[in-house]
Parts: structure tokens; C-alpha cells; sequence
């Protein structure tokens, strides 16, 4: 963990002593355990952020990747599902649930929520891999140019994937 996200923690575990029921300071450590792979801790923070205000569709998104990334994927499905109810229209979500279908084996359902996401987002590298990736598991060989323009966004897009379980 970098010194900055160590310092961040600390300045949120400050904030929480006094306020134990700071959704926001909750969720921001929580991003910050899921960016540092400390995946149990990150789980811990969404829940607690979701009891104190169950229709935060971002603390439900986040959830939903960090459960997907650790192959909790019927849990990730459902948050994904609940976040998408609050605001069908968030890009985030969309693109998780895409992940999570990916992970599941749905191709044809992630590129539904890929395609979805790029509407609203056209430059999303991720959603754009995950697209590429899927089209090619079903044997659509232009999921290759999805490949090649996530990684012209992102260079490390590939390698995220990889990093969660995905190739």
C-alpha cells in the first residue's frame, strides 16, 4: 500500500472513531482496501456503508466487483442487479455486471451490459476489453478491434483483467 493510501486510511480510521456511522468515510476506505487487494476489509466497509444507506448504488457497484473478483459471482450478480435498480443508468454497474456475466460464462449477456455501458461511455477502456473478450469467446473476431481500442485507452487494461481472473 502506498504511503498516500496509508495515510488516507489512517486519516478515515480517525474520522470513524469519532463517527462510526460515516457512510462516506466507510466508503472511501473501502475503495481504497479494494484498490490494495485487502478484499475482506474493502467487503467490510461496503457493508457497512449499504446497512447505513442500503439504496447507495456506488457502495452496491463496488461490492459487486469486489465479490466478483474473488468468485463470490451470485452475490455479485444480485448488488450489481440492486445497484442498476437505484440508477439503471450507472456506467459503473453496467460494466461490473458485464464482468460478472463474463466471469459466469454469459458472453452473450456481457456484451448486453458492455454495450450498455459504451453508450453512455464510450471511451471505457474496461467495458470495451470485457466486450472484446466476450465476442471473441463466442467466436466474433472483431472483439479484437475491442481488445486493441481498450488498450490504445488503457495500457494496462489487459493486465487488470488478468489480475481478476480474466483472460
Amino acid at each position: 500500500m502506498s504511503s498516500e493510501d496509508l495515510s488516507a486510511i489512517q486519516d478515515l480510521n480517525r474520522r470513524l472513531r469519532s463517527e462510526p456511522n460515516d457512510a462516506i468515510a466507510l466508503y472511501r476506505r473501502g475503495q481504497i482496501y479494494a484498490k490494495n487487494d485487502d478484499f475482506s476489509r474493502a467487503i467490510s466497509d461496503f457493508d457497512a456503508t449499504i446497512r447505513i444507506n442500503p439504496k447507495d448504488a456506488e457502495a452496491l457497484n463496488n461490492r459487486c466487483w469486489v465479490r466478483a473478483i474473488i468468485g463470490d459471482l451470485y452475490a455479485a450478480l444480485q448488488d450489481c442487479d440492486a445497484s442498476l435498480q437505484i440508477k439503471p443508468d450507472l456506467v459503473d454497474s453496467l460494466d461490473s455486471r458485464g464482468f460478472v456475466k463474463l466471469k459466469m460464462g454469459q458472453p452473450q449477456n456481457a456484451i448486453a451490459d458492455y454495450n450498455a455501458s459504451l453508450r453512455i461511455s464510450a471511451r471505457k477502456a474496461s467495458s470495451l476489453y470485457g466486450r472484446g473478450l466476450a465476442k471473441l469467446r463466442i467466436g466474433d473476431s472483431s472483439g479484437n478491434d475491442d481488445i486493441s481500442s481498450a488498450k490504445s485507452i488503457d495500457a494496462n487494461v489487459a493486465d487488470d483483467f488478468n489480475r481478476y481472473g480474466v483472460r
